[in-house]
């Protein structure tokens, strides 16, 4: 259910009536276009093609590392309710299951985001277009509905900076678009730990209108003790032809996750004993996270000539979030002390205005998009201590409250411009300025104002320049400036304990450099190859993490270097093979002092100059055979290894390295006229023990969350004409 935040005086309503009236006219513009649909008879607009850079290039024309996933993969053998199943096979990017509903899963890209202890940071996640994250930074996967996905594509490298704030690297997911006959499909997946997803889908064309509407409700009891969840999903996309020249899409969303247990993460000694005990903790409060979330959007895309069109995205949402942590009592009895309950009501929007040209200057065919984006985030924050009297684990008395607002305001402009029949260059610019205010509601004695703001400029250019010495080979460089602004909740908490947001913590700004080959045809296959080095000033690094809660600090100076290797091949037969390979050495340059307890009046733990950054593994190996033929059996076979990664950052703890395998089969047939898929998959086919991933800096020792062992997942969808 909806988190209800209490009323606070002198705070805002945390649930804006306007914005939620919004949204319902948002529902009935979709079912108000539906049934005019289904009698026009006007020919519908060709879909554009797009690619992770906004240009309308295919991903072997762009200077930069771009791979992407097709539905086929999203969903062959799958449950379809993680990005972990089927981005694996993607170099540089690492997307690590926590076997943790309640802290969604770990995604790095070069390892950007491998810090973070919940959601997504260091990365830009977008969903057809509309941001999945907000414009503090700070990502979310929930809502993303791998049903109804299309295709995934991944940006890594500099090319991403042109999406601003956050971008270590860019995930979009493209959902369908509704096209052929009108259809449905039902489906049924479920195996170990108690798993079931089930899942209706609606899609196809009538007339001028395309819709794909996907509802699933999946639970699980959770590999390891203490983790059940339970998750509600609905994603509708409506497209319509409002004439030959220009399209409107309307987007709607809903994640309703009323459950989520957290065991919290486990210390060695815990992790040897018994992978899937829980921290004693967890149980005594019983640690757990609500979220309930709505969101709409409207994008409208129009071609003005043979060489000008223009597309206009808006949306706004609305989040609300409840989650229960396992701090001590005695911790939250400090005046100062936040509590151990936090309730947030989070509502967003924001805008997007592109226009792109296609024409050709002094003979030189030329491509130019400029474009201006405003995001907006009103936060309402709530603390409440986790205890009533002896209780445990309830809502307990208002420690803090708190309105804190961000917004960001970006202006961007890209061309690339044919030299020579072998020489395409590019540039591109982005000014992004970030502004942060936060007033304190919740001002009492022993509890001074934590009011304060801050406001983040940058200006972020890129060149790039791609050369084409055969048909099928591109050789490119490219080269960046980009940066990261803290989190609205890296910034929740000062390391000292006192009131506020940790305002002292200043972004992180990086220099990109990137060197590429791609070529097709070869005995793999499309194969790329990618050299990157990138020097970050200020990282942004965790301090202290207990419980859950964290503090951050800026470091010094860090640098990350590597190879990345990817090759694709379709064989003949119906065979596939992917194989990627990642090598990333990532290092801080400058020695710094950080915590090892809470709270941290001053730090005095030295960390040296070489040591790795937490949670990056150095070496990463993918490798997939695949039989997929359309109708009969198919089969596959799936390795995944990963090398040691350090849990802390003086580098004392760590979590070694592994491989675990992975098999399916499954048969395709139909009855009449309707297509009938089954699916039988193992995971970590030799039950090998490992951890999963790692909670970087955990203060108390418990860093390891530990990976599921051997696993059965079993599937069965029709689709009904």
């Amino acid at each position: 259910m909806p988190v209800q935040s209490p009323v606070v005086p002198g705070a805002r309503s945390a649930r804006p009536a306007c914005r939620t009236h919004r949204l319902r006219w948002l529902a009935l513009l979709c079912v108000g276009i539906l049934p005019g649909a289904l009698v026009a008879q006007q020919a519908p607009l060709e879909p554009l093609v797009i690619t992770a850079t906004r240009v309308e290039t295919p991903a072997f024309e762009v200077p930069a590392s771009v791979s992407s996933v097709d539905a086929s993969e999203i969903g062959d053998a799958h449950l379809q309710v993680n990005l972990a199943e089927s981005l694996g096979g993607i170099p540089g990017l690492v997307v690590r299951d926590r076997e943790n509903y309640a802290q969604d899963q770990q995604i790095s890209i070069r390892g950007f985001g491998a810090r973070t202890s919940f959601g997504v940071t260091g990365l830009r996640i977008y969903v057809d277009g509309i941001p999945a994250t907000l414009p503090d930074g700070q990502g979310q996967i929930t809502s993303i509905d791998l049903g109804s996905a299309q295709r995934i594509e991944i940006l890594r490298g500099p090319a991403s900076v042109l999406y601003g704030n956050s971008s270590g690297g860019v995930i979009q997911v493209f959902t369908a678009s509704g096209e052929g006959q009108p259809r449905i499909t039902t489906s049924l997946e479920g195996g170990s730990f108690g798993e079931i997803r089930e899942g209706l889908k609606a899609e196809g064309a009538a007339g001028p209108l395309g819709f794909d509407i996907d509802g699933s409700h999946f639970q699980t009891s959770g590999y390891r003790d203490h983790s059940a969840a339970e998750r509600d999903l609905v994603n509708a996309k409506i497209t319509y032809a409002l004439d030959p020249d220009s399209r409107l899409t309307v987007i709607l969303n809903n994640v309703e996750q009323p459950r989520a247990l957290d065991p919290l993460g486990a210390t060695l000694a815990e992790y040897r004993a018994n992978p899937r005990a829980v921290d004693p903790a967890a149980l005594e409060f019983n640690s757990r996270k609500s979220i309930s979330q709505t969101q709409g959007g409207l994008i409208y895309e129009r071609r003005l000539d043979s060489a000008d069109s223009i597309t206009l995205t808006a949306y706004e949402g609305q989040r609300d979030v409840e989650q229960f942590q396992a701090i001590p009592v005695a911790t939250q009895k400090s005046p100062t002390s936040p509590g151990g309950v936090i309730v947030l009501a989070r509502s967003y929007e924001g805008a997007d205005a592109r226009w792109s040209r296609h024409d050709e200057l002094f003979g030189l065919p030329y491509t130019l998009v400029a474009g201006l984006a405003y995001d907006t985030l009103d936060e309402h924050r709530f603390g409440y201590n986790n205890y009533l009297g002896s209780d445990l684990g309830v809502l307990g008395k208002l420690r803090r409250a708190a309105d804190n607002d961000v917004g960001n305001f970006d202006q961007y402009v890209e061309g690339t411009v044919a030299l020579a029949d072998e020489w395409n260059a590019s540039l591109g610019v982005r000014n992004s300025r970030v502004a942060f205010e936060s007033v304190d509601n919740h001002v009492l004695a022993g509890h001074p104002s934590g009011s304060g703001d801050a406001v983040y400029n940058a200006t972020l250019p890129t060149a790039a320049l791609l050369f084409a010495p055969a048909a099928d080979v591109r050789v490119y460089a490219t080269a960046s400036r980009g940066f990261e602004t803290p989190t609205l909740d890296e910034l929740a908490y000062r390391p000292n304990g006192s009131a506020g947001l940790n305002f002292s913590l200043q972004p992180a700004r990086s220099d990109n450099y990137e060197v590429g080959v791609k070529s097709r045809g070869t005995p793999l296959g499309d194969v790329t190859l990618a050299a990157f080095a990138i020097n970050t000033v200020d990282e942004i690094i965790t301090q202290t993490n207990t419980a859950g809660r964290s503090t951050y600090q800026n470091a010094g100076s860090t640098r990350r270097e590597g190879v990345e290797l990817g090759a694709t091949q379709t064989y003949a037969g119906w065979w596939r093979t992917r194989l990627s390979y990642t090598y990333l050495d990532a290092y801080y340059q400058d020695a710094f002092l950080t915590c090892q307890s809470v709270p941290c009046a001053a730090p005095r733990t030295r960390v040296a100059a070489g040591d790795r950054l937490p949670g990056v593994a150095r070496n990463t190996l993918y490798g997939e055979l695949a039989w997929v033929p359309p109708l009969g059996w198919r089969a596959g076979l799936e390795a995944r290894g990963l090398g040691q990664v350090y849990a802390n950052d003086s580098n004392t703890a760590r979590a070694v390295g592994y491989a675990i395998a992975s098999a399916h089969v499954g048969y395709v047939t139909r009855l009449g006229k309707v297509p009938v898929t089954t699916f039988l998959r193992v995971d970590n086919l030799f039950d090998r023990r490992y951890v999963g991933s790692v909670i970087v800096d955990e203060t108390s020792a418990r860093y390891y969350e530990p990976g599921f062992g051997r696993s059965f997942t079993a599937g069965i969808s029709a689709t009904f004409s």
